[in-house]
């Protein structure tokens, strides 16, 4: 029973991972060219190979997640101009940028992973598609959001 709920949960995860994988390729691919349509352009993303395989839950949430980061993003570019001395949002990396978005958005703003699971996510992601030294920029820079949201970054772990 044990090794099915751990399944379960290794299954949920890679899930999870997916939808955040895809939202920060489909984020980056609308920052090139933001007047684009969001809805059409989320529609062209997800009829390409990348996304073939993917179930509809996964791209539900990307749809999700892109959609609120999208909608946000000038409230969390805010908090980024506040916790980042020195580097406006717009001369980071873009994939730093993206993926910053995303986890303060969904780990700080709406609260819906635990702090230190955030701040994983946001480093795994930066190791996954960003620079070399993007994965310790992006962990320098979720810590702080945790302390700039007032959260422990072992809370709910």
């Amino acid at each position: 029973m044990a090794g099915k709920k751990k399944k379960f949960i290794g299954k949920k995860f890679e899930a999870l991972h997916r939808s955040r994988e895809l939202a920060v390729q489909f984020l980056c691919s609308l920052e090139i060219c933001p007047e684009q349509d969001f809805t059409e352009s989320l529609e062209l993303f997800f009829s390409m190979d990348v996304t073939q395989d993917d179930k509809p839950e996964v791209k539900e949430r990307c749809r999700n997640l892109s959609a609120e980061v999208w909608k946000r993003k000038g409230e969390i570019d805010e908090v980024l101009l506040r916790i980042v001395t020195g580097w406006r949002p717009e001369r980071m990396v873009s994939v730093d940028r993206t993926i910053l978005r995303l986890m303060i958005l969904e780990g700080f703003m709406m609260k819906s992973l635990p702090v230190g699971s955030a701040i994983t996510e946001a480093k795994n992601l930066a190791n996954d598609y960003g620079t070399k030294d993007s994965s310790r920029f992006v962990n320098g820079v979720m810590c702080k959001a945790a302390k700039y949201f007032g959260a422990s970054e072992n809370a709910g772990d």
